[in-house]
């Protein structure tokens, strides 16, 4: 770095011809040029090696260049650039900002001058270089709902991140740091931005929730570096490869810039699956290997509920487990091999009928049309409406289910499950890897009756799982996030006040059927109706005009059937919803013959 571009040139030149093939060589006539440039590469995930400044340079000398960027690549080597007249300058600030080496001008020949003293100071650096994760960057409070949900969902869509929470780590600092937003123009804007070097402060914000206020203050008052001074930066940040970042961004914006589809290609399908679990991949995966055009609509991430499960050991096929995670992941690839179009994370809001046609409208407001539909939506988790203060602590440390990499977060901690079925089990297991303590809350008097026989043994054998039947949570504490739990036995009425540093709800199964209206017979649960289960005066009373009776996935409405969890007196069994998608398409094709 010169303000001389002759200087600059030749400096340029000797730098290539020695380091180019090991190293990109980057020139700035400026250090407020050079700072900039500095802090987009922190954004792109750069490295700097070494940093090479001229002393005298306008605006900004190359001492006070060196400086600032010992925040940003505290590891690399700095080596200014003098002339004679400066040398007692450089000598008394040389301390101040670890300047490794100076030179003096002219450097030539630089096989005298200049290389031997540069190969000492890279070497050094290449000892203790240690490569940084070069992916996406989550940046957040940990105790905040919306880093969670951010997290969540590039957890579940198999997106690798590295997730730094600004109240600990210097490297979420200095992103943010770099990550200035402009205060007239994107204020509280959120959606892609490039490095905006219009502003020299930026106030950290995380409005998601406001008991979270009290950490953000204290994460701001942490920040000993210079150039973080206040905050117009709402967290989130998400930073990516590219250099790139949002702002609190949206799934559906999250899911734009990773590559995601979020809208079809086609306004015409043979067929449009409702839902992404084990139900709806087996159905995309059947049709699309068919023959039938296929469209599947995900408002989350493929795999549904089971996606969330650490370890499935009962699935046929897969004697050591498999997670659901990687389940959901081969049956994305297999479907997609076959021709499915999938959208995620979007949603279906409305459905309706046009003469033989069925029509979904997605929440953006397109319209697709289709011949068959098959709704496989699922369930979701029942929430815990009766207990004190926990809508205060959803998100921050009260989750309804959680992805795996969530128990990483909690190494050597006490952590509560409230849950007596499978996936309360499963998660239970999960987490005993890492947590101190892994308390189980099961209201019935035993888990026979829900879980597996497999993983009842595996709890009984692990040494730092209990179980408390016969309990139910009654109560949560805390200032702005879970610290205590209330439990109550509901046989005898006694109570406990216990610490707690997370608690993971896996109770119960609510149908997500609310958007079908009337359009669809239900029952009084919300669960869909098929075949069967529709009495004679229920379809004429939607309008059954056909001369047979449904068939055995068919809803109240023909040509549109309904597989897995959210159908009525369905199995609540992964292998068993991949049956019902697979079955429904053999009863597509009848449809489709005699329409």
């Amino acid at each position: 770095m010169d303000d001389d571009p002759q200087v600059l040139k030749v400096l340029k030149r000797d730098l290539t011809k020695r380091y180019g093939n090991r190293f990109r060589v980057l020139q700035a006539r400026s250090g407020q040029k050079g700072f900039e440039i500095t802090k987009q590469l922190k954004l792109s995930h750069g490295i700097v090696a070494l940093f090479l400044a001229d002393q005298r340079m306008p605006q900004m000398t190359g001492v006070e260049f060196l400086g600032k960027t010992m925040d940003i690549f505290p590891d690399a080597k700095r080596v200014l650039l003098t002339d004679y007249g400066d040398t007692e300058a450089v000598m008394k600030s040389i301390n101040k900002v670890n300047v490794d080496y100076y030179l003096m001008k002219p450097w030539h020949p630089p096989e005298v001058h200049l290389y031997p003293h540069l190969n000492d100071l890279l070497d050094d650096w290449w000892i203790s270089f240690r490569p940084p994760f070069e992916g996406i960057k989550v940046i957040g409070l940990r105790w905040s709902p919306r880093s969670h949900e951010t997290k969540e969902f590039l957890a579940r869509n198999g997106i690798p991140y590295q997730w730094l929470d600004i109240e600990d780590s210097k490297e979420a600092r200095r992103l943010v740091s770099s990550a200035m937003i402009n205060t007239k123009s994107q204020s509280h804007v959120t959606g892609e931005k490039h490095f905006n070097t219009e502003i020299s402060s930026a106030r950290i914000d995380d409005t998601s929730n406001k008991n979270n206020s009290k950490t953000a203050s204290s994460a701001a008052m942490s920040m000993s570096e210079p150039y973080l001074d206040a905050s117009l930066l709402h967290l989130p940040l998400v930073v990516f490869p590219d250099g790139t970042y949002m702002a609190e961004p949206t799934n559906l914006q999250l899911a734009e810039k990773i590559g995601l589809k979020t809208r079809a290609q086609m306004a015409f399908y043979d067929l449009i699956v409702i839902g992404g679990g084990p139900s709806g991949l087996a159905a995309a995966v059947y049709s699309s290997s068919e023959g039938l055009h296929t469209l599947l609509v995900e408002r989350h991430a493929p795999g549904g509920q089971a996606g969330a499960s650490s370890n499935i050991e009962n699935y046929l096929g897969f004697p050591s487990g498999l997670s659901g995670s990687s389940l959901a992941r081969r049956a994305v690839a297999q479907a997609v091999k076959f021709g499915t179009e999938i959208l995620e994370p979007q949603e279906v809001v409305e459905l309706r009928n046009d003469g033989q046609y069925r029509i979904a409208k997605l929440g953006d407001g397109t319209e697709i049309r289709c011949h068959t539909m098959i709704i496989a939506c699922g369930v979701t988790y029942r929430m815990l409406d009766d207990v004190k203060g926990i809508d205060k602590f959803t998100g921050a440390g009260v989750y309804y289910g959680a992805s795996m990499v969530e128990a990483l977060n909690y190494k050597g901690q006490d952590i509560y499950i409230v849950g007596g079925a499978n996936s309360a089990g499963q998660a239970a297991v999960f987490f005993a890897r890492y947590a101190k303590q892994v308390t189980l809350i099961v209201r019935s008097d035993t888990l026979e009756r829900k879980m597996s026989h497999y993983l009842i043994h595996q709890i009984n054998e692990t040494k730092n799982i209990r179980v408390w039947l016969n309990s139910v949570i009654t109560e949560v504490k805390g200032e702005y996030k879970l610290e205590r739990l209330i439990l109550t036995n509901t046989k005898t009425g006694k109570q406990h006040d216990v610490p707690a540093s997370g608690l993971f709800i896996y109770i119960g199964a609510e149908p997500h059927t609310d958007w079908l209206y009337d359009w669809i017979k239900r029952d009084a649960h919300g669960f869909i109706l098929t075949g069967s289960d529709l009495r004679q005066d229920e379809l004429e009373n939607q309008g059954w005009m056909l001369d047979r009776q449904p068939f055995l996935l068919e809803t109240s409405i023909p040509g549109v059937f309904a597989v897995g969890d959210v159908r009525h007196g369905s199995i609540k069994r992964i292998a068993a919803g991949v049956g019902e998608g697979s079955t429904a398409i053999q009863l597509i094709h009848q449809y489709l013959m005699n329409t």
